[in-house]
């Protein structure tokens, strides 16, 4: 079977021939809203030229808060190159320039934009000409772009002056991209939730947590466990106290669980067309399951962790990522952050299967936290790891027996680890995987009002 990937632009599943429900998935894809996200003046951590600086009037001028001319940026001959560094990668929309004798002269000028330092190729995102009516703040729409540096090109000024001033600058944007996401709808109007159902620590009558299937799901279904935020975001809620899904779990979620028949409900949840498997299994059993190896991507930020027990092992730890299989886990993705600490780490635990013994170990990726056997490793604060509400994404791949986790942020990869599954059991008919997303607690001893939240503002599933 081929499956094509869903774009953007359309959500519409590619049918096969014989078996209707069989597409790839393009769950939780953006819808193509364009809910805007307002401007805010972005912190930019140091400024800097390409030469011809004064000696008493450097770059870093242009960045301390005044406008006054004796605190200015002045670079001598043309073209002058002053470039702006805002830490990390931003969306930016705006640039105010305050010029050196603004109101007496105009300044020919462009601005580019560099997001990658690996990159020479800086894009273009305004040319024009300053005012000459003011040495104030001129502000210039730019063409709304992801980037890190901020560089401002003068190649002349209607003095005819060999030097250019420049007394401050202003960035504005957000630190986070626009995802296109409507906080006035409800996570179906932002997401296609048919390829999927959530699980919510409510009882359902029968003392375990409630499933809310995909049709029900997809009609626009919110509680206060999971739900649109004012970002537009998909909120994860999570209270220490709930019901769990079995007898077999101690731990309360609120997590999705992929469902490849979008809502046909002629095939079982635990069927093989509502599911997939690795490609290492015999190619004759292919073509029972719903999908051929996968790849789970999402972006998201956590919120809040639990804070209140002294068990270190299980404090501010949820997992925010899976690939479960009938009996195991070949992958379960964490994060962990200690009450202390100003970031959590990121490891997974890669499980066998169970008829090659369900043994597990553990990869660190951020932060070094545990040991091969699972066990705490360190409870010093992770310098590489990522803070509560600190936008980051993952990805999760299977190809055949290997298995990719990769933490990235701003396009930027921060780890990856590559997991060779050949002698984990996977490659046989009987095993079956679907991926999970959102939090599963993993925190049974904090006080039963703690919780956990998780925003996602991307997550995308598909498969050969």
């Amino acid at each position: 079977m081929t499956f094509k990937s869903c774009k953007l632009t359309s959500c519409k599943p590619r049918t096969h021939q014989f078996k209707p429900y069989k597409q790839l998935s393009c769950a939780v894809l953006l819808a193509m809203a364009t809910y805007g996200v307002s401007a805010e003046t972005l912190n930019i951590q140091s400024a800097s030229d390409w030469g011809g600086a004064h000696n008493s009037y450097p770059a870093s001028n242009t960045i301390d808060g005044s406008t006054d001319w004796s605190s200015r940026w002045a670079a001598q001959n043309a073209p002058v190159n002053l470039v702006l560094d805002l830490g990390s990668v931003q969306n930016v929309q705006d640039v105010a320039i305050a010029w050196g004798k603004g109101e007496e002269q105009t300044y020919k000028f462009e601005i580019r934009a560099l997001a990658d330092e690996s990159s020479s190729s800086w894009d273009k995102v305004y040319y024009g000409y300053s005012s000459g009516s003011t040495s104030g703040f001129e502000t210039y729409d730019v063409t709304d772009v992801q980037a890190r540096w901020i560089r401002i090109k003068v190649f002349e000024n209607s003095a005819e002056s060999v030097w250019t001033n420049i007394t401050e600058v202003e960035i504005s944007g957000n630190d986070s991209p626009d995802y296109g996401l409507d906080p006035n709808l409800p996570p179906s109007g932002n997401f296609d939730l048919l390829d999927w159902y959530v699980s919510i620590p409510v009882d359902e009558g029968d003392g375990y947590a409630t499933s809310i299937k995909e049709n029900t799901l997809d009609a626009g279904y919110e509680d206060e466990f999971f739900y649109t935020g004012s970002d537009g975001g998909l909120v994860f809620y999570t209270p220490v106290e709930g019901v769990t899904t079995s007898s077999g779990t101690k731990y309360v979620r609120t997590e999705l669980r992929e469902m490849l028949r979008r809502g046909d409900t002629s095939y079982s949840t635990s069927g093989k067309g509502n599911n997939w498997a690795f490609s290492s299994i015999p190619s004759s059993d292919q073509s029972d399951f719903g999908g051929i190896d996968g790849t789970l991507n999402a972006t998201l930020a956590i919120n809040h962790v639990t804070t209140t027990t002294s068990n270190t092992e299980q404090v501010g730890r949820i997992v925010i990522g899976q690939i479960h299989a009938e009996k195991n886990e070949p992958i379960r993705l964490y994060y962990h952050k200690l009450p202390g600490n100003d970031k959590g780490a990121i490891y997974f635990a890669h499980e066998t299967s169970k008829s090659s013994g369900g043994d597990e170990t553990w990869h660190n990726l951020l932060g070094n936290m545990v040991t091969s056997d699972g066990d705490l490793n360190s409870t010093s604060n992770p310098s590489d790891g990522i803070a509560l509400d600190e936008t980051f994404s993952y990805s999760i791949v299977v190809e055949g027996d290997k298995l990719i986790t990769t933490i990235s942020q701003n396009g930027s990869e921060l780890a990856a680890k590559e997991v060779d599954m050949s002698n984990s059991g996977y490659d046989d008919a009987d095993n079956y995987m679907y991926f999970k997303a959102g939090i599963y607690l993993q925190d049974n001893s904090s006080d039963d009002s703690d919780y956990a939240q998780v925003t996602f503002y991307q997550l995308d599933n598909n498969h050969n």
